[in-house]
């Protein structure tokens, strides 16, 4: 006698019952910085993700080559934010070429970052019509008043570096 499979009972699992594949965490460590403000950076970002924020906005003043910078926004998408903007400034164009140059191996829809040259403090002030969620900046330790002022105005968590007046 012939089995048809229509005749067979075949019974599947239930979709409860299947297991779920899960996020090897090789495949996208959690990223880390060696930068003393880390820490706060990474305490902000999942506080404002457990806060159920899903965007971002990050800017760093004086960010070098950007490296901090990268670091903030890996470490968002990893958390889950599904918007990040982040902006980095520096006057020296040198170490803005080599952070934009790392920027472009970044290949994320949910991050948008741009690396400008700008005298920091005239920049601050064009971040303080929209705000910035977290600022990232060294402190206060040799700032100018107006500096201070536009860093205040820039951002509503500023991150400096421990021991430097934020």
């Amino acid at each position: 006698m012939m089995t048809h499979i229509a005749e067979t009972d075949i019974a599947m699992p239930s979709r409860a019952a299947m297991p779920r594949p899960r996020r090897s965490s090789r495949a996208r460590p959690r990223p880390h910085c060696s930068d003393p403000r880390w820490p706060a950076i990474a305490t902000v970002l999942t506080q404002l993700h457990e806060a159920r924020r899903r965007s971002v906005r990050i800017v760093d003043a004086d960010c070098g080559t950007g490296t901090l910078l990268l670091c903030a926004v890996r470490y968002a998408r990893w958390l889950g934010f599904t918007a990040i903007e982040a902006r980095g400034i520096d006057d020296a164009a040198v170490l803005v070429g080599r952070a934009r140059a790392a920027a472009a191996h970044l290949h994320d829809p949910a991050i948008g970052i741009t690396f400008d040259t700008s005298d920091i403090a005239h920049a601050l002030d064009e971040e303080a019509d929209f705000p910035a969620d977290i600022i990232l900046w060294h402190g206060c330790a040799a700032c100018s008043d107006a500096e201070a002022r536009a860093v205040t105005c820039a951002g509503h968590i500023r991150i400096a570096e421990p021991g430097v007046a934020a």
